[in-house]
């Protein structure tokens, strides 16, 4: 291995700022490893020490604390921020961008085992962001998608309208309807979706029927095989579990506990058919409501479209965006991507009410 050049004073000044950045990484960890528990606050623990590791080598290299240093980056300085205000999985999202990016593959003062650590961090961090991303993906899924549905669908209704040259108040009185149509028919959908769920699940769910007969049964002659290989279990498998049940139950044993081997009714993960229909309604409400605001507050013909565009494209960038950072990807590619979907329908929508004119209203 070559040895690294005699440092000059441009070297001095990156590792300058080398060592601000492990600082600030290190405190992000630490301060999401304060509002964590259990494991992954002892992951956030050791990956806070990590970076401290990293922040030595660098304090060795400049000969002691440096009497100026230079600030933090904007992504570390704004981590750090959002790492003492915001639940971990936004930050993790982030995280898991920056770690992805180590400054030290082409670094020469950087040793081995520092570009090593930067790598098995990235996968640290993509593990606990994925963790969080689970958790949240059910609740995340349906809110961006009523708030999106709401925000695009009104938009489109309220623009279609307004392009036929009706009146203000026509079209302010169309986007009502439109908001209470659709949050009602996405409530009653979400409502009749959970709850005929539920109830498959409760007509699959498995019970132990079969086990309280199992004293009467022949041991080498049942058909209670047949209600584990039904569930999944292989034949000899069941065959013996069915053995075993059945001698258990001959001799006044407590009997084996018939474990669920296929689908067991776990209402928790559809989660309650009520709650589901009302915040399917208050989400779609949220987003219908923007396009309309400003006939609302008495705005009428351009103006009132013009402003309609501006506030549902600032919601559609600002969800689009979150939708980036929690999936790992780019913010600004996600964004754009859901500006130009939801302007894109509310397009379609204006030029056919421009086409069709006020005599279709």
């Amino acid at each position: 291995m070559i040895a690294p050049a005699e440092p000059t004073a441009a070297d001095r000044r990156q590792w300058a700022r080398y060592l601000v950045e492990e600082r600030a990484e290190g405190a992000v960890y630490a301060r999401l490893a304060a509002r964590r528990k259990g494991e992954e606050r002892e992951i956030l623990l050791s990956l806070a020490d990590a970076e401290r590791r990293h922040e030595q080598h660098w304090l060795d290299l400049l000969g002691g604390e440096p009497e100026r240093l230079p600030r933090a980056g904007l992504r570390s300085r704004m981590l750090g921020w959002m790492a003492g205000r915001f639940g971990s999985i936004f930050v993790l999202a982030l995280a898991q961008s920056a770690e992805a990016r180590s400054p030290y593959d082409a670094e020469q003062y950087a040793t081995p085992a520092m570009r090593a650590d930067e790598k098995v961090h990235h996968e640290v961090v993509r593990g606990l962001a994925a963790r969080g991303r689970r958790r949240l993906s059910g609740s995340f899924r349906a809110a961006v998608f009523g708030a999106n549905d709401g925000l695009v669908s009104n938009l489109a209704l309220v623009l279609g309208i307004g392009a036929t040259g009706a009146g203000a108040g026509f079209v302010l009185f169309s986007g009502i309807a439109g908001l209470l149509a659709g949050a009602l028919s996405m409530g009653a959908g979400e409502f009749v979706s959970v709850r005929s769920q539920r109830e498959l699940l409760d007509a699959t769910a498995e019970n132990n029927d079969a086990d309280a007969a199992a004293a009467d049964l022949d041991i080498d002659a049942n058909e209670l095989a047949l209600v584990y290989r039904a569930r999944g279990m292989g034949e000899e498998e069941s065959l013996a579990r069915a053995q075993r049940v059945v001698s258990a139950a001959q001799e006044g044993i407590r009997r084996e506990a018939t474990s669920p081997i296929a689908i067991q009714p776990d209402h928790d993960i559809v989660g309650g058919d009520w709650s589901v229909a009302i915040s399917s309604f208050l989400l779609f409400a949220s987003g219908a409501i923007v396009p309309v605001l400003p006939w609302i507050f008495g705005l009428s013909g351009g103006a009132a479209i013009v402003l309609a565009l501006v506030l549902v494209g600032i919601a559609l960038l600002a969800t689009g965006a979150m939708v980036g950072i929690l999936s790992g990807g780019p913010p600004l590619k996600r964004a754009l991507r859901q500006l130009a979907i939801g302007f894109g329908a509310a397009a379609i929508t204006y030029l056919l009410g421009l086409l069709f004119g006020v005599g279709a209203v």
